[in-house]
């Protein structure tokens, strides 16, 4: 396929793909998924060999959050059930810490609900960061609190923060039908406060919230201009409860067209598969790793997730190797500058079922099997119910 042919040149060169390039690949087809798959695999390993970076989830502050963005289960008036709970003090959070980095996990994201933090916020998170990095020699610390305030960011890399995180999300024209308490603007703004104080930014989107193939494209876009050192990629988990917990439209094929877009226009940028890959890849996580470089260990902030052991067998029968400590993230050109990139998790599915065919007609058996395919995966979304905030043991 000469699109393909095209984007690899491009991708090995590190040159920007066209937008019309960018929206073929989400238009191919389910009989080219593969091809696709291949064709940006050569790109990924191009600037990342066979490497996974482990990332872990440490959910500082859970719910309670004044903001109305449509596919948090942490929003303003939220009735998903999730586990509620005010600031874990230093030593709780680096025990979490602790389980993620004890299953290989070489950088920990800190999150924390809410619109932003206050100057006491900040103060809470250095002595959470400073408790982590004593107790664990080596360790990458990201921190993802929301909106920042001039300065913050400074303090944050003062205290020994490496990374921030703040996702775009979706693209600038469709923002406002997601979230009303805040803008696209700020958003940007933010990631370019983390940039300017010289933490590794991250910032990256949620597929699946109804969005067009062309909204996709602009918010990849949009990041590629903004140059974050990761991009997280989330797939929406349509936690009931929330404004988006019908959409449930999501494919795995459509997600591995999407990751495949996102590695073609940022080639040489840490992919990070981030929210809803067990729920909406499902059996299919093992291709996605020819296409993303990192993913997070087990739970996620108010969801579970794959079983850390399952992700590590998973990652060893694809082929690939857990990213040692040591070992720096970023191709040189990149990690020259930078000192890695980091991730938040969005509670986060879109995309089309294509139907299964038998020669030139649709067979019953594979009918059904489309036909289930396309139903909603419910039995997938389970709340988080242990770790941080509770008193039951980490999934790491």
């Amino acid at each position: 396929m000469d699109l393909l042919n095209t984007l690899v040149d491009k991708g090995l060169r590190r040159e920007l793909p066209t937008r019309e390039e960018a929206l073929a690949v989400l238009a191919t087809s389910d009989d080219d998924v593969l091809d696709v798959v291949a064709a940006a695999g050569k790109v990924r390993r191009q600037w990342f060999g066979r490497r996974v970076k482990l990332n872990y989830l440490v959910n500082l502050k859970s719910g309670l959050c004044p903001e109305d963005c449509s596919y948090c289960s942490q929003r303003l008036g939220s009735s998903t059930g999730i586990l509620k709970y005010s600031w874990l003090k230093p030593d709780e959070a680096s025990k979490a810490a602790a389980a993620g980095l004890a299953g290989g996990a070489k950088r920990v994201c800190l999150v924390a609900s809410g619109r932003g933090p206050t100057d006491r916020d900040v103060d809470r998170v250095a002595g959470t960061i400073k408790a982590i990095k004593e107790q664990n020699e080596g360790v990458e610390v990201c921190a993802c609190l929301g909106l920042l305030s001039d300065g913050q960011a400074e303090r944050l890399r003062e205290a020994g923060a490496d990374a921030y995180n703040h996702n775009l999300n979706t693209s600038e024209g469709t923002y406002g039908d997601i979230t009303t308490t805040h803008t696209y603007a700020d958003r940007v703004d933010t990631v370019n406060k983390a940039h300017a104080a010289g933490l590794s930014a991250c910032s990256g989107l949620i597929a699946g919230m109804g969005e067009t193939d062309e909204d996709l494209v602009d918010v990849v876009f949009s990041l590629r201009e903004l140059d974050p050192d990761s991009v997280p990629v989330n797939f929406l988990i349509p936690v009931e409860g929330t404004p988006l917990a019908k959409e449930w439209n999501l494919t795995p094929q459509r997600c591995l067209r999407i990751l495949a877009m996102v590695r073609f226009v940022c080639p040489d940028v840490e992919v990070r598969i981030a929210g809803g890959r067990e729920v909406h890849l499902r059996t299919m996580q093992p291709l996605a790793l020819h296409l993303a470089n990192s993913i997070f260990l087990g739970d996620y902030l108010t969801t579970e997730g794959q079983a850390g052991q399952a992700d590590l067998e998973m990652i060893a029968d694809a082929g690939f190797v857990v990213e040692g400590a040591d070992e720096v993230t970023l191709p040189r050109h990149r990690s020259e500058v930078a000192a890695g990139g980091c991730g938040s998790h969005a509670e986060a599915g879109c995309g089309s079922h294509a139907e299964a065919g038998c020669g030139s007609g649709v067979c019953g058996s594979h009918e059904d099997a489309a036909a289930q395919a396309n139903e909603p995966r419910t039995d997938l979304v389970a709340v988080r119910r242990r770790g941080a905030g509770t008193d039951l043991a980490p999934n790491a």
